[in-house]
């Protein structure tokens, strides 16, 4: 169901910096312009400095909130929302081996929360699980995953890389694998960041749902380019803005962005399910719940 842009953002202020430094032209003896190759690397150490001090302070204002959605009975139910428009089911756990091209431009989707093959992260999980786990039944098929990185060909995989794929989520090991990049690239950054910005349990969903669908690139329509978008009309909380206000301008700045890349695209994953708990004041997300996708009603008591 996604993505746009790549994982970039967190290394984004390192790379600038140094890129700062390198193009940054130092003097030879004669005068002629040189480039500083110290200067590049005591840049990049500099900010890789800063970017370790501040996240041990963001660290510290975290470690005194809540768990919200990272408690365990609140994870387990924001796998379930986004289950239900992902795949249709609140069983979760039935989509580690799920596959198809569902048509989308983004090549095979696949696993626990829509990995795919044209979108960087699902060749990252193989590469991931093939280094703790050598000779599984994904590893032949890298090459052809590198290759087709970033389109929507399955040169390379066909006939028998979705047989492969069903075959390896029958283990454990990786079910658990998928399960930890989920976290490492959607879950945790997306709980993590919305904390940050003094959001509750439902403003760490919507961001969580967010990354999973538009990706957590920097572009204008992934999730870090939506959340700039949003804090241009309105501060969060952290900034001492209204939580409700700032989450319904954030829904429909991706509600926007869900449309501009297809017009008649179902948005019912937001205006009867994360607008609906938000217009009810459901700012903790308590159970029980009721909300629709795609026409269909669940419930999670």
């Amino acid at each position: 169901m996604k993505r746009a842009g790549c994982l970039l953002f967190a290394a984004l202020p390192v790379v600038i910096t140094a890129g700062v430094y390198v193009l940054t032209p130092a003097h030879s003896d004669d005068g002629t312009p040189k480039t500083s190759v110290s200067a590049a690397q005591h840049g990049a150490a500099d900010a890789k400095s800063r970017a370790e001090k501040e996240r041990a302070e963001d660290d510290e204002v975290i470690a005194d909130l809540p768990p919200g959605l990272a408690a365990p009975a609140e994870k387990e139910l924001a796998q379930k929302l986004v289950a239900s428009a992902e795949n249709s089911t609140l069983d979760w756990r039935s989509a580690y081996g799920y596959i198809e091209d569902i048509g989308d431009g983004q090549g095979y989707t696949a696993g626990v929360i829509g990995f795919c093959t044209g979108t960087h992260d699902l060749l990252t999980l193989v590469e991931r699980y093939t280094k703790a786990h050598p000779g599984n039944g994904l590893a032949t098929y890298l090459p052809a995953l590198r290759a087709v990185d970033g389109t929507d060909s399955h040169k390379g995989l066909d006939p028998g890389f979705t047989a492969a794929w069903k075959a390896e989520a029958r283990l454990p090991a990786f079910r658990t694998a998928q399960d930890e990049e989920r976290d490492r690239v959607y879950f945790d950054p997306a709980v993590r960041l919305a904390k940050l910005d003094g959001l509750g349990t439902l403003g760490q969903f919507i961001y969580y749902d967010a990354m999973v669908f538009h990706g957590p690139g920097t572009g204008p329509t992934s999730f870090y380019g939506l959340r700039e978008r949003a804090m241009r009309e309105a501060d969060t909380p952290s900034q001492g803005g209204s939580e409700k206000n700032y989450l319904d301008i954030f829904l429909d700045v991706r509600r926007k962005a869900m449309q501009a890349k297809r017009a008649d695209i179902d948005t019912s994953r937001i205006d009867t399910a994360q607008r609906q708990f938000l217009y009810d004041g459901n700012l903790s997300l308590r159970t029980p719940l009721t909300w629709r996708v795609y026409g269909e009603t669940y419930k999670v008591q």
